[in-house]
């Protein structure tokens, strides 16, 4: 599997250390049983929204899970090999319902400075999936190149290059690539929510 990253294998090592049944994590998280046994034995691959779920039945952010002994850098200025990449360990289709990948790599300490900002590059069909994304924070991106879709409870508009978006996380979301070119995307989230 060479440096592809184990999402099965870290969910089950961190729930063992919490000394937690997939029983109790499934509970706490409020997802189905058999879900947590699937990630666990990579029988599925879950989408940012259902890793997102599990992971706050312990209590840890996507970050912490994809680099547990990464140090964010203080800053204040990072060069692109210094961004912390909470995704591409991941294989295509890991994470997100859609056929394309994506990659979310963040600048810095995000829970330092409570404000979590991210690189993200969507290919192709990528989609953050089909249950929505929901939390409570306030967040806001910018689209650099090509286009996406994006979901805010009933309102639905592809931003294209040049354009934005700013809303309520608690308010379902969803974020997809329909074009046959790669999005680009600088984005901004507080509290931090990956």
């Amino acid at each position: 599997m060479g440096d592809q990253f184990d999402i099965g294998a870290r969910l089950n090592a961190m729930r063992s250390a919490a000394g937690l049944s997939q029983r109790q994590l499934a509970d706490r998280a409020g997802v189905p049983h058999a879900q947590i046994s699937n990630v666990e034995k990579n029988k599925v691959s879950p989408s940012i929204s259902t890793l997102r779920k599990i992971l706050s039945g312990l209590g840890v952010s996507m970050a912490d899970f994809f680099e547990p002994e990464r140090r964010p850098l203080a800053g204040p200025f990072f060069n692109s090999d210094q961004l912390v990449d909470l995704t591409s360990k991941v294989a295509a289709n890991s994470i997100g319902d859609g056929l394309g990948r994506m990659v979310f790599r963040q600048i810095g300490d995000a829970r330092g400075h409570n404000l979590q900002m991210l690189h993200e590059v969507y290919e192709p069909q990528a989609d953050t999936g089909e249950t929505l994304l929901q939390h409570a924070s306030s967040e806001g991106g910018f689209v650099v190149e090509g286009e996406l879709e994006v979901t805010v409870g009933n309102e639905v508009r592809v931003l294209k290059a040049g354009e934005a978006y700013l809303f309520d996380s608690r308010i379902p979301h969803r974020f997809r690539n329909i074009s046959d070119k790669r999005t680009v995307v600088i984005s901004g989230c507080t509290p931090p929510y990956l």
